[in-house]
């Protein structure tokens, strides 16, 4: 099929900051696509040739956008997953696919798929709703501490609460749920692998990531990792079982703990492009996003190494303010060499809500990195 500069449609389920960078490649190929998102301000809305304001949840919105276009795939898991199965049986291609979805939408699904899979995974209890919660810990099948994750629609930080006393049990969803062990780790890793229909397989360089402890959300993504080369291969072999176990096809983004016996076990994945691999659009000879459309189109996979060193870092809405955003000295970065930042396009700000990143390349690595921390700590995302 000739998709470039043809009457070929690429349909993509969600406007964010995910679909527009994208866009980025689909505009390169002149490849014609069509946005949907609950938004009429989504940053996707502008890079795109078609947009169309929708409920990604709703099943007659799904259906009826997805028969519009000739390959379907999907910047945000929140997505109605009975609308992609019945296109799949239309003929509507659609990747990654709906199986592979169900699967990872649900992390209590997701979790026994590791453990069927015999995939290295914490060990965990799944519960209906948290009163079970509190049964399970009256009658010692539960200790503290444990991580609760809810089993749908986390996302950004939220849905996942240290639980260490009986007062993290207040105010928790009444929704289904997980209590996992709580892991002592030494560095939380990702690999990034894509795969295409024929089953070609390429993984990025294995990254660090560094976490904001109130948000929990990424606030470094470090390539490469700063990790001996046998955890790093370890860490790919784990990446590569789970792409293996899921046949995916798209990008499997696997985020996983070293532990401190050295181990890696799977935390969760995410079947799209993914914040631990924002930085490739200025170190890698590939980027995650264009890697993404090679996939779901069949066409021969780039090369994921890195040219140069690279750091990135999120930015998220400051503490106390909500509001009109103000990106403020923004030029200060801007005079810093290797530092790139790409601004979503959100209008509006509020604490810890992901309103751009900023991307910092250099030959050695522990450079890139104190040049992110100076870059973290100049620029502030604030409401006017």
């Amino acid at each position: 099929m000739n998709y470039f500069s043809s009457n070929f449609k690429l349909g993509i389920l969600g406007g964010g900051q995910l679909g527009k960078m994208m866009l980025y490649d689909t505009r390169k190929f002149d490849i014609y696509t069509c946005v949907i998102d609950p938004s009429k301000e989504a940053p996707s809305r502008l890079a795109c040739d078609e947009f169309t304001v929708g409920d990604l949840l709703d099943y007659d919105t799904v259906v009826n956008f997805g028969r519009k276009v000739d390959v379907l795939t999907f910047e945000i898991e929140n997505v109605n997953v009975d609308a992609l199965e019945t296109l799949e049986n239309e003929g509507i291609k659609v990747f990654p696919s709906s199986k592979t979805l169900r699967t990872i939408q649900n992390k209590a699904t997701q979790k026994l798929f590791y453990r069927d899979q015999n995939i290295p995974t914490a060990s965990f209890s799944h519960f209906a709703h948290p009163s079970e919660i509190k049964d399970a810990i009256a009658n010692g099948g539960l200790k503290y501490p444990f991580v609760w994750k809810s089993a749908r629609f986390g996302y950004d930080g939220t849905g996942v609460k240290v639980v260490r006393r009986n007062e993290d049990l207040v105010d928790l969803p009444n929704a289904e749920c997980i209590a996992e062990d709580l892991i002592p780790f030494k560095n939380e890793l990702a690999v990034i692998v894509a795969r295409n229909e024929a089953g070609d397989l390429k993984t990025y360089p294995v990254v660090e990531m560094e976490f904001h402890p109130e948000a929990n959300q990424v606030e470094y993504v470090i390539c490469p990792a700063r990790i001996p080369d046998d955890i790093a291969k370890k860490a790919e072999s784990v990446a590569l079982k789970t792409s293996a176990a899921f046949k995916h096809v798209g990008l499997l983004a696997v985020e996983m703990f070293q532990t401190e016996n050295d181990n890696i076990i799977v935390n969760e994945v995410a079947p799209r492009p993914h914040n631990s691999g924002h930085y490739s659009i200025e170190a890698s000879y590939t980027s995650q996003f264009e890697q993404h459309i090679r996939c779901i189109l069949g066409l021969p996979l780039g090369n994921t190494e890195s040219k140069v060193a690279g750091v990135m870092v999120n930015l998220v809405g400051a503490e106390n303010h909500t509001g009109n955003v103000c990106y403020k000295n923004i030029d200060n970065i801007l005079a810093m060499d290797g530092v790139t930042p790409h601004i979503y396009g959100k209008k509006q700000t509020r604490p810890f809500r992901k309103m751009g990143h900023v991307t910092i390349v250099n030959k050695d690595i522990t450079v890139a990195r104190k040049v992110a921390e100076k870059v973290k700590h100049t620029i502030e995302v604030i409401s006017e």
